[in-house]
């Protein structure tokens, strides 16, 4: 399955962003589609996920209750809303495919888009 992740930009504090995520090739049900971020000179890090057809989600306390994961069965694309957005939600944003259920551990990805840039000025 190959990746490919759209929407980043500048925006402001308080704004709103949409990143997508299309995947070419099956995903299934025991899938798993996620979105990790990397900030500059930080790690990765885990941001949301969602189990593939079933729709359940999973989010980092850092943007819970500001992001939404969601999924488009029909097109094969993930969704991440963000909004209120910080300038620490300033990264460079990667969609990823887990096979093995739902995950916040980045090794447990097996497949990963191109990073899109998000930043957000204060």
């Amino acid at each position: 399955v190959q990746l490919q992740a759209f929407g980043g930009g500048l925006v402001q504090a308080g704004g709103s962003l949409k990143l997508s995520c299309v995947a070419s090739g099956r995903i299934f049900s025991s899938h798993v589609m996620g979105w990790f971020r990397q900030a500059p000179g930080k790690e990765r890090e885990f941001v949301a996920a969602i189990r593939w057809g079933v729709g359940n989600t999973y989010y980092s306390d850092s943007v819970k209750g500001r992001f939404t994961i969601s999924q488009l069965k029909a097109e094969n694309t993930e969704y991440l809303q963000m909004n209120s957005l910080k300038p620490e939600d300033t990264a460079v944003y990667y969609c990823a495919r887990a096979i093995r259920g739902l995950s916040t551990v980045e090794k447990d990805y097996s497949d990963w888009g191109q990073g899109t840039l998000v930043t957000v000025s204060s």
